[in-house]
């Protein structure tokens, strides 16, 4: 039988990268990333300074996220602020284990915590 598709995660989309696109564009840094489980963009979670994993996926009508942690598998609607259960994407399915959180690393500032949301 085959997988049911759900509408707005793209199980064949691949990551854009190991790190929030939106940030290294920007010389930025993230504490946890996320994942756009549509077009597979690489975003900072909301407790990050700048939050472009949920802008992305409300500015792109791309409602489900699901993290980019190692060890951690869930998927979560920005719009129902929901956590749901979802497919296996395409990997890899984490940043890799020897990238620094948060990161990157050389770009995180001394006093990150006072940053966080």
């Amino acid at each position: 039988m085959a997988e049911e598709l759900i509408p707005g995660i793209d199980p064949t989309a691949q990551p854009s990268g190991e790190g929030c696109a939106d940030c290294l564009a920007a010389g930025g840094w993230w504490l946890h990333l996320r994942r756009c489980a549509a077009c597979g963009r690489i975003g900072c979670c909301d407790s990050s300074p700048a939050q472009h994993a949920s802008a992305h996926a409300r500015s792109e009508g791309h409602p489900f996220i699901t993290s980019f942690e190692p060890g951690e598998d869930w998927f979560w609607n920005v719009e129902t602020e929901e956590y749901y259960e979802g497919p296996e994407l395409a990997g890899p399915q984490a940043h890799p284990v020897s990238q620094p959180t948060p990161g990157p690393g050389g770009s995180v500032p001394a006093d990150w915590r006072e940053h966080l949301h």
